[in-house]
Order: C-alpha cells, then structure tokens, then sequence
C-alpha cells in the first residue's frame, strides 16, 4: 500500500541531495563550506533511510511509487560515509530487484559504487574519478571485455554511450 507521506519525504530529499551537487561549478573544486552542507545532507539522508529501512524494509515501488523508490536508491547511492549501511542495502536492493520493486540499473550502480568503496574493480563501468593524468575516467573495470555484456543484462546503455556522457564532467 503506498505511504504518501514517505513517498513525499523522499522526494524532498532527493531534490535537497542533487541541488546540493548541482552547486559544485564543473572545474571547480568544492569549498569548504559547500563540502561541510554536502556532508550534512548525505549523513542526515543515510540516518533517514536507516530508520526506514529499520521500520518498513526497502522502500520499493509499490511503498513509495517509482521515483520515490528511485530516491531511496539515490540516498544509498550517496551513503559513501557510511560504506557497511552501504553494503547492507545491497541484498535489499537485490531482493527489491527480483520482485519488481526497484531497477537493475540501480542495483548496478550500487554494486559498483560498494565495490569502489573496497577499493575493489567495479563490474558495470558507473563510477568515475579525476584519474593520475589528471583526466576523468572510469574506476578500474573487473573483465572489461565483458562489460557492456554485464551491462545489457542490467538495462544499461553501452559502456563508450555513457563514457562520452561522463566525460562532460571532465574537470582536467
């Protein structure tokens, strides 16, 4: 049954969550202050969806609606100071998945930003970083002659589409 109230509070969060990110000017780096609102925003956003979590389980499509859902995703997504909270919403997400409550692009991107975290290779080619060079590329790919395979079975665009997506973020 849908949660109206839950539904909203996740949206509103979501919106707080990408206007924070929205600020960050391309090329620049953050200041101090927008880093310190950042930081606020993702904890409280964590705390939040731990309570959740805690009290109704993942909050999937049917809960919440499908972008709110989406937004629940987002706040794991950006849960990066809290990497076990991060790793304890991959089988729910997983779970959400394989009873249509959620997308497996989410999970996707959830499990390489978890193994990211790890200092793991990642295995669908979401997550990018300012690279050595001083470029913007992707994390290390785990068989990246497979992965624009893995990421069909995900529902995923090819890896060089979102590559040239990504690379418009490119700060060097």
């Amino acid at each position: 049954m849908l949660d109206p109230e839950l539904r909203d509070e996740l949206l509103a969060r979501m919106e707080r969550d990408q206007e924070v990110r929205l600020r960050v000017p391309v090329g620049e780096p953050l200041s101090a202050d927008l880093l310190e609102e950042w930081e606020r925003v993702d904890t409280d956003n964590t705390e939040f969806l731990k309570r959740v979590i805690d009290e109704r389980g993942w909050p999937g499509h049917d809960l919440v609606g499908e972008q709110a859902a989406h937004a629940a995703w987002l706040l794991a997504q950006h849960a990066d100071r809290d990497r076990e909270f991060q790793r304890q919403c991959l089988p729910l997400l997983q779970d959400a998945v394989a009873q249509g409550q959620a997308t497996p692009q989410e999970l996707a991107y959830l499990v390489d930003r978890v193994r990211v975290g790890e200092g793991r290779s990642q295995v669908y080619g979401t997550q990018y970083e300012q690279t050595s060079e001083g470029g913007f590329g992707p994390h290390t790919i785990e068989d990246p002659e497979r992965l624009d395979e893995r990421r069909s079975e995900m529902g995923l665009e090819p890896h060089a589409e979102y590559d040239q997506h990504m690379r418009q973020y490119d700060k060097g």
